[in-house]
């Protein structure tokens, strides 16, 4: 094996010559001489140690050079590759256990336990060696003899520091077990706690020291509850990270040269690996280990971190602790810092056995590994989760869990509990994770009203997707899913349902911005993309291409349902801008399906209904008319007959009913007239609600230039000269009399029916199209006529609010039921998730909160519809 510097192995060989000494050059030697000008200098000085190269030498008493002696075997083995970095990292604390016994004038009633680098028996070269004290008996005697050997140590190999001890420099150097134990239990911080994950005996009172770890690791493990410790952990990383920029003088080329203490180096691999054992650890022992290598893998193995991940962090770690013995060992020097001049760099590069060129590669794709993945487990949103959940609790024992369910408010603890083992069962890969995951999802279901349904259907979700890498990976790694998931699945039918034909659909979860809702424009051109690819045929038409075409656009609509449903369910949407998204979903899906027939002539849908207003709830038909032109009725007909069967049966998925009960003559008349036809009919025969009913028309789909025929010629017959006269309103007045006596289901309770129930959506939207009928407002939005009708200011407000709270409710009902409903339940789990879903904690007080506004609407509704 080449020496790093063949140069300095021969100089020193040439030193030792003139010494008199003869030697024969082997490959331990030269790596020893050509890496360590340090170690170089002391055979010079100490021809008589060169032996210790090749094997251990009996003791000196002479603490220092019998130290050397023990480096040269360790070096020689480390270089020529004997042992690995970890092996000899190791062996460094090993040999700083022997040192500290042998500087420690008195071993009984002084223990020296080891912390930091030492303590997880990962010691460098040239390191302090963090130490904590502990004591019983003569405490004054004991305080001399850690002093003393604090001093020996120093002297001889590296100072001994004790600033981790309780109250750092300022407290006593040595304390008694008992005032160690009072101190962690009532003032150590969280960083005093991330520092005790390495302490381990090194010295002393092997018994005494036993005792110290004993009190020790039971409140370490207990700390991982405290209400902060994940923010903790981080502030104290955020601080760390702006003393280091301030230590380099905010140059970043100055830190990124910093294998320690610089963006991705091993302070970020320690601190994201020591936060999870606090928090993870709490529930699993395995990862109560001290060294970061053996908690890194013990996380993997638990599938708190994932195996790429904990791979590529071991790499990185073992490299940049390579890279530091090597820098170190050259002259014996504490440093971490890679050179920048030409000659060091290549010397380093040497010594780790590559070129310069593909040691800075290596290191700087280490690095940005390292940064990625610190962000990545630092920041990890399921931590906070993990730490809010009891330690008992993470204990997902069949005992433990039986009894904890019942506390949660299952409703049948033996069939979650057999859930639970079906998902955590066995000592495969996902059932670890799930192991991680559950804890904190049965935590999140305890607070909803029905904690059994979350569970199951996140158990029909887990196997279904039980096969696939990213599903697991993707709820413990990918921002807040877990809990997002959890909450989803225990208060919507409708997701469950959705998710069993779009699992991964789960992804939309991990980023907001995966949660806005799709433009109208970007929907239309995906789908007219999709049918073309399912197109073999341009010129074919008829239904022989439509079932691949149209099981891909009943796919797409699946997914913006979900990222609809999943916004609004999570508080990102608005009931408004809600209501416009479904609407272009809706639209959108009728463009796309209408390309499948492709008519000969104009065809063109018109919107009504909540369609047209742009208000689409999630249960809403689709409330439409056709139009054609003339000659084409028959070939028209057939299109919209077959457009409504694709779109009204839809397996397994929300049905999208294209209603045209709307057009002229109802259910009984032509299903498709053209544009002369309606013109004829609305102006000679049309009741007054079918003009009522045009107040809401819009194109939504089709020839755009036919549709807007047809809103010229509607706007003439609801928008009149002069507006409705007294004898059309006294029609209108009878009309919704009637629809409030007959309409309303049989035991409806009329003062919580959202639509039809007094000051509900009905109300509100006969009063404001009676408005527009009157005055010629000129617009389709119910709440865009509302504020341009001109109303008192708190009329208005009174209306909006009403006609916003029950359209959340009627979202609320349809995405807790998984079909549409109207009557919001006084009582029970039903009312509580609905209250929930609006962000309202107590639902007897929302229900209350309910009839308060549908009064102060019920009464502007009868002032403004029935007397002015």
């Amino acid at each position: 094996m080449r020496p790093a510097d063949p140069e300095l192995a021969d100089r020193q060989i040439r030193r030792l010559a003139e010494g008199g000494v003869t030697v024969e050059p082997d490959s331990r030697l030269l790596a020893v001489l050509g890496a360590s000008s340090a170690l170089g200098d002391h055979l010079v000085a100490f021809p008589e140690d060169l032996p210790a190269v090749d094997g251990e030498l009996p003791l000196t008493g002479d603490l220092r050079r019998d130290y050397r002696r023990a480096l040269l075997r360790i070096a020689a083995d480390d270089l020529v590759g004997v042992v690995d970095t970890e092996q000899t990292m190791v062996a460094l604390s090993q040999l700083a256990d022997r040192t500290m016994t042998a500087a420690l004038p008195a071993k009984d009633g002084l223990a020296v336990i080891a912390m930091g680098k030492c303590g997880a028996n990962e010691l460098n070269y040239v390191s302090d060696v963090d130490v904590i004290f502990a004591a019983e008996g003569d405490m004054a005697a004991a305080t001399t003899a850690a002093t003393e050997m604090m001093a020996r140590c120093s002297a001889a190999a590296w100072p001994v520091d004790a600033g981790l001890r309780p109250e750092g420099r300022n407290g006593p150097l040595v304390r008694t077990l008992a005032s160690h134990a009072a101190y962690y239990r009532k003032w150590a911080r969280t960083w005093e706690f991330q520092a005790l994950l390495k302490a381990r005996y090194a010295a002393g009172d092997p018994e005494l020291a036993r005792l110290w770890l004993h009190d020790v690791n039971e409140l370490v493990w207990r700390a991982g509850e405290r209400p902060n410790v994940v923010e903790d952990v981080r502030a104290m990383r955020q601080r760390v990270e702006e003393h280091n920029r301030s230590a380099f003088g905010g140059a970043e080329d100055a830190a990124r040269h910093e294998i320690k203490l610089g963006p991705g180096g091993l302070r970020d691999i320690e601190f994201a690996v020591q936060l999870l054992q606090l928090v993870h650890g709490r529930g699993d022992e395995t990862l109560r280990v001290a060294g970061t290598l053996p908690a890194l893998r013990a996380l993997t193995a638990g599938g708190y971190v994932g195996r790429l991940d904990g791979e590529t962090l071991e790499r990185a770690y073992v490299f940049l602790r390579t890279v530091e013995h090597r820098l170190q060992l050259q002259r014996l020097r504490r440093t971490h810092t890679v050179p920048t001049d030409p000659t060091g760099l290549r010397w380093l590069a040497r010594a780790m056995g590559s070129s310069v060129d593909k040691f800075n590669e290596e290191w700087r794709q280490q690095a940005r590994e390292v940064r990625r993945l610190h962000e990545k487990l630092l920041y990890r949103p399921l931590l906070e989760a993990v730490a809010k959940v009891p330690t008992k609790d993470l204990r997902l024992t069949p005992e433990a869990a039986g009894e904890r369910l019942k506390i949660l408010g299952f409703a049948d603890p033996a069939g979650a509990l057999r859930h639970i083992e079906a998902l955590t069962g066995g000592v495969t890969r996902s059932a670890a994770i799930q192991r991680t995951l559950l804890p904190v999802m049965l935590a999140e279901w305890s607070d909803a009203p029905a904690p059994d349904r979350g569970l199951l259907a996140y158990r029909n979700v887990s196997e279904k997707l039980g096969s696939s890498p990213w599903f697991l990976r993707l709820l413990r790694d990918s921002g807040p899913v877990a809990i997002r998931l959890a909450r989803v699945l225990v208060i919507s039918r409708y997701v469950t349902d959705l998710l069993a034909r779009d699992a991964e659909a789960l992804r939309l979860l991990a980023d907001d911005r995966e949660l806005v809702p799709v433009t109208r424009q970007a929907l239309v051109d995906g789908l007219v993309a999709t049918v073309a690819r399912h197109d073999a045929d341009p010129g074919e038409v008829g239904p022989s291409r439509a079932p691949s075409a149209i099981v891909a656009i009943r796919a797409r609509r699946r997914r913006e349902l979900l990222r609809l449903a999943f916004a609004y369910l999570l508080g990102l949407l608005d009931p408004r801008t809600l209501g416009q998204a479904l609407t272009d979903v809706t639209e959108a899906v009728l463009e796309a399906t209408l390309l499948l027939h492709r008519p000969q002539g104009r065809f063109a849908i018109i919107g009504m209904g909540r369609l047209g207003g742009s208000e689409i709830n999630f249960g809403s038909d689709a409330d439409v008319l056709f139009v054609c032109d003339d000659g084409e009725e028959a070939a028209s007909t057939a299109v919209a007959e077959q457009l409504r069967a694709l779109l009204g049966q839809l397996p397994l998925d929300p049905p999208l009913v294209v209603d045209a009960g709307l057009r002229p003559e109802g259910r009984q008349g032509a299903l498709v007239r053209s544009l002369s036809a309606y013109r004829q009919y609305y102006e000679r025969w049309a009741d007054v609600w079918e003009v009522q009913a045009l107040l809401r028309a819009r194109p939504v789909a089709g020839s755009m230039e036919l549709a807007e025929e047809f809103i010229a010629m509607a706007d003439t017959i609801r928008y009149p000269v002069g507006g409705f006269n007294s004898q059309q309103v006294q029609e209108i007045r009878r009309i919704k009399a009637r629809v409030d006596s007959e309409r309303l289901p049989r035991g409806a309770d009329p003062a919580t029916h959202v639509k039809l129930g007094r000051g509900g959506l009905a109300d509100i939207e006969w009063t404001v199209q009676l408005l527009q009928l009157r005055h010629g407002i000129r617009e389709t939005s119910t709440l865009d006529a509302l504020a341009a009708a001109g109303l008192d200011p708190a009329d208005e407000a009174a209306l909006r609010k009403a006609w916003l709270l029950a359209s959340r409710v009627r979202d609320a009902l349809t995405l807790i039921r998984g079909k549409p409903g109207d009557q919001l339940p006084r009582h029970g789990t039903e009312l509580s998730a609905v209250a929930g879903v609006l962000g309202r904690r107590d639902p007897q007080a929302f229900v209350d909160e309910y009839l308060r506004t549908a009064r102060r609407a019920r009464s502007v509704v009868e002032r403004l519809f029935y007397q002015s």
